[in-house]
Formats: structure tokens, sequence, C-alpha cells
């Protein structure tokens, strides 16, 4: 524990340490700052977007009609399902008022309606998966920075040793002090972002997976509930992976 005391040897190494190496820690120090920073803020969005788009993807399903079912997910206007079934619903009434051939009408529109589903979904998850990057950047970057104050810590030791012309431990502690903090600090950074961070992507599987399924339920209640719509309307295409918010 003296180590850490402002009279012990941390606090003391800090003050001498090398210009390089105080860069450094306030580099791993900046973003740790930042990390947790989206952790905690990613913590609260992620959970309160997973209980709404849960309970409104029930309420869609549990409406009488498509504009009670709207008005159900009205309730909670800042649910990613609510901003998906909005785009749609706008769609389907723009295209229900458009001027067009009545044999084709219902076909375009369920194109278009398709598509707008997919933008939603797909401008949802970019919404919420903001800032991760930040976290996998940090996961992937901080050991490495670390090592280079370890590097530099080391290199450091031997220039005094090459100085005092002796290999005695009070010559080359202080720079493996320097070193040995800089690994301790870079790691510290980086074992909270990658736990975080795959977390947080569990989650976004979670929330994609309810907003598809939404996704489906829309158009199937189209289908059924507005009268100039094609009721042999192709299937969805298979989804490609590396698109998941192709799956409808």
């Amino acid at each position: 524990m003296d180590a850490l005391t402002p009279h012990g040897g941390f606090w003391a190494m800090m003050a001498s340490a090398t210009p390089t190496v105080i860069f450094v820690l306030g580099i791993l120090g900046f973003m740790s700052l930042g990390c947790w920073s989206i952790i905690f803020v990613k913590l609260f969005t992620l959970t309160a977007a997973k209980r709404d788009t849960a309970r409104d993807y029930t309420r869609f399903q549990e409406a009488d009609t498509l504009r009670s079912a709207m008005n159900a997910l009205g309730q909670s206007r800042q649910s990613p399902a609510f901003n998906v079934g909005r785009l749609a619903f706008e769609e389907l009434v723009r295209m229900e008022q458009a001027d067009l051939d009545p044999s084709e009408k219902g076909h375009i529109a369920m194109d278009n309606i398709r598509r707008v589903l997919r933008q939603g979904v797909s401008q949802e998850l970019a919404k919420l998966s903001s800032s991760l990057s930040f976290l996998a950047t940090s996961a992937n970057a901080t050991p490495f920075i670390g090592l280079f104050g370890t590097v530099w810590g080391i290199m450091n030791s031997f220039h005094s040793i090459g100085l005092m012309q002796s290999a005695a431990l009070a010559a080359v502690a202080p720079g493996i002090s320097e070193a040995l903090v800089a690994t301790a600090i870079g790691l510290a950074v980086a074992i909270p972002a990658v736990i975080s961070y795959n977390f947080f992507l569990g989650y976004m599987q979670a929330i994609e997976s309810e907003l598809v399924n939404f996704a489906g339920a829309f158009l199937n209640r189209i289908q059924r509930e507005v009268t100039w719509t094609p009721r042999d309307a192709a299937a969805p295409a298979a989804p490609r992976r590396q698109q998941p918010a192709e799956r409808f």
C-alpha cells in the first residue's frame, strides 16, 4: 500500500518520470476516461432500447389493427421499434395517396415499405452502436501503447547503466518501474473495454433480432389488413450475415 500513497514510490516515480512515459500514461488515462464514460452511457441506453423494443413488439402483435398498433407504439417515441414503424407507416400512407396504376400500386408499395423497413432497422442499429468502435479501438490499442511505455522505460534503464557504468539495482529500478506501470495501466484500460464491448454486442444482437421480427410482423399485418396490397407478395430473400437488416 505504501507504493500507492503520496509519500510512496508511485508518486515519486511519476514526478521523476520521463516526458515520454508521462505522455503515454496521459494517453492511457484519456482513453480510460472515454471508455468508462461510454460504458455507463451505453449500459443505460442499450438496456432501455432492448426493453422498449421487446415490449413494443409485443404491443404491436396484440393490437387489433395497424393504426391501433401504431398508436400503442407511440407511447414510447424513443423506442427503436416505434422509429422503424413510423417510417414504414408514413411510406404506406404516401403510397396509398399516390396516383399510380391500381394493378401495380400494391407491388410498388410493398417493395417501398420493405426498403424503408430495412433502412429504418439499419439506422436504429447504427445509432445504438455509435461509440462502440472506441471501445474496440481501446481494447486493441492500449496494450500496445502500454508496451511502448514499457520499451521506453527499459531503454532508459540500459541508458542509465551505460552512463553510470554500473548495473546496480538503483540505476535500473526507476526505468523498470515506469515500464511496469505503463504495461499495467494499458491492461487496466483494455480489459474492461473488451469485456464491455462483447457484452454490448450481445445486447445489439438481441435488439437486432427484435427489430427484424417487428419488421416482418409489420409486413404481415399490411398484407392482411390493407386491401390494395398484393396477397401473393414474394417471400423475403434469404439473409446475408454481413447485412442482417435485410432479413425481411
